[in-house]
């Protein structure tokens, strides 16, 4: 009599392969979904940003939304108000940074020669986005080079 307990080697190898092949169909899906997750927080930032943004509107006399620049990559994670050291109105206490890398780079934003319209873009990874935008602003060259824009409301 032979005591048959165990796993043949043939058996082990065959359960090895096919654990590899599932993790290998998997992990291009689990990327995807990491990349979808920070376009939606960048959507989400731009949001946010355009609300502040009318904050900042209404503090103004007259009316006029932030020069071009005003959203430099320093501002991130820092405080953005009408006052020095996060003084007098505060309309966000803390910029969003970009979620996509670990170099904070700023939301491209810019003012028309109207002071009442703007343009607040984001670069997206995903190039399937739905909310993505029909023609790229030229900055974003890398990755999907695809953008997502918010104008003035």
């Amino acid at each position: 009599m032979k005591n048959e307990d165990g796993f043949t080697l043939i058996e082990l190898l065959v359960v090895i392969g096919i654990i590899t092949m599932i993790t290998a169909l998997l992990f291009p899906n689990f990327m995807g979904a990491r990349q979808r997750a920070r376009d939606a927080q960048r959507k989400s930032d731009l949001s946010q940003i355009q609300k502040a943004m009318e904050l900042f509107k209404l503090d103004q006399k007259p009316p006029v939304y932030p020069t071009t620049g005003a959203f430099p990559a320093s501002l991130c994670g820092q405080c953005w108000s009408s006052a020095a050291d996060c003084g007098g109105n505060i309309y966000m206490h803390k910029f969003p940074c970009d979620p996509g890398s670990s170099v904070p780079t700023p939301y491209i934003y810019a003012r028309d020669t109207d002071t009442l319209k703007y343009t607040l873009s984001a670069c997206l990874e995903n190039a399937a986005d739905p909310d993505a935008d029909v023609t790229p602003i030229p900055s974003c060259s890398g990755g999907a080079n695809t953008s997502y824009t918010v104008h003035e409301p």
